[in-house]
């Protein structure tokens, strides 16, 4: 029953400010446009001799894939920042004297964001399987979406999103600092891991490593993205299944939220 009240608490905190919709909002346009772009720029190049083509079977997953290799920063923002208000505002001291078991709260708080990742992963599938599928119906080519493979990558995706928004709440319990999560979110999603990724693909014994960095897991739970396509290989070379992916991703989140429990969880926060 401790977990439950903790649960129904931090959706309440969740769902009351504007946070999560601001958030889910941007998500769904920048999602929407890419894949709607790059479903365009696949599609109409693919009638003419000179451009760049892909099988019309490949297309509709990696247009859609733009859910999560493009989208995922979103939980990760939402879920450190659940976090990192907390110790911002100092909310945490009411919360603390409520329910002075801090495990619990922290348990609350984790599952109430994978619930939250979830629903992100769907409103971002929405945003690009809508445009994205729009945009290839247009031009003629199968959506996929009577196929049982597509609507496996579907679940799959949502289970990404559900993963990376725990992985916000780990990063937000290891650090405090609302500016500085902030800061180490974007700079490792949009700059240093993709670096790392192109470089690593480079080499097999890199490859090798590279395959356990989050983006990396996160694409092979889904089923590939614009980046495995683009790299070199063509995405053909090293990778997780899609079930490793998923344990890879759970375990950073495992990891991240248990050290930052004992490390800042536990402190006074008044």
């Amino acid at each position: 029953m401790k977990l439950v009240n903790a649960v129904r608490s931090e959706v309440t905190k969740l769902t009351s400010t504007r946070l999560w919709w601001v958030l889910a909002i941007i998500m769904v346009v920048y999602v929407a446009f890419c894949s709607g772009g790059l479903a365009a720029i696949f599609a109409g190049v693919g009638t003419r001799a000179n451009g760049p083509t892909l099988p019309d079977d490949q297309l509709p997953r990696l247009v859609y894939s733009f859910a999560t290799s493009v989208g995922y920063v979103f939980p990760v923002l939402l879920g450190a920042l659940a976090v990192t208000s907390e110790f911002r505002f100092q909310s945490l001291t009411p919360t603390f004297l409520a329910q002075p078991r801090r495990g619990i709260v922290l348990a609350g708080k984790a599952i109430t964001l994978l619930i939250a990742g979830a629903v992100f992963g769907v409103l971002a599938l929405i945003g690009s399987i809508g445009a994205g599928g729009g945009v290839l119906a247009g031009f003629g080519i199968d959506t996929q979406l009577a196929t049982g493979d597509i609507w496996a990558f579907v679940g799959r995706s949502i289970l990404a999103m559900a993963l990376w928004a725990a992985i916000g709440v780990g990063l937000g319990t290891l650090v405090p600092s609302q500016v500085a999560a902030i800061v180490i979110v974007l700079a490792f999603t949009q700059f240093l891991e993709p670096l790392l990724r192109f470089g690593a693909s480079l080499t097999d014994w890199s490859a090798q490593i590279a395959q356990f960095l989050p983006g990396s897991a996160s694409d092979a739970l889904v089923g590939g993205s614009v980046f495995t396509i683009a790299s070199p290989g063509g995405g053909t070379g090293v990778g997780l299944e899609w079930w490793q992916g998923g344990l890879v991703l759970a375990a950073i989140a495992v990891v991240a939220t248990v050290i930052g429990y004992v490390t800042s969880w536990r402190r006074d926060v008044s």
